[in-house]
């Protein structure tokens, strides 16, 4: 059973930065991608960023520019780094691990508060 890992959140001062790690217990992790999503109380969850499995990297509007992807295959880990927070940015983070339609996996999410 795979398993999806996320870690590093918190309660940060806007104008701080966070960084966020996705751990997958996968033997292949090295060929998927993985994307980032937020979903904020009573919103949909959102795309914010995905790395592809040779290290191509996309943003959305909302943290482009103000953030970054990276990824370790040793580590199986994805690390979302997101500076100068806003109160905007307050929600649960989840990654997706994905291959195809039928291989991707989510994790348990970690919750990111930005508040003073």
């Amino acid at each position: 059973q795979v398993q999806l890992v996320e870690s590093g959140g918190g309660l940060v001062q806007p104008g701080g930065s966070l960084r966020l790690s996705c751990a997958a217990s996968l033997i292949a992790f090295k060929i998927y991608a993985v994307n980032w999503y937020r979903q904020a109380p009573g919103d949909q969850r959102e795309w914010v960023a995905g790395i592809t499995s040779s290290n191509h990297t996309v943003y959305s509007n909302s943290v482009k520019g103000r953030s970054g992807l990276s990824r370790d295959n040793a580590k199986n880990t994805v690390y979302l780094t997101i500076d100068n927070l806003r109160a905007g940015d307050t929600a649960v983070y989840y990654c997706n691990v994905f291959r195809t339609a039928n291989d991707n996996y989510w994790g348990q999410g970690t919750q990111v508060t930005v508040s003073t």
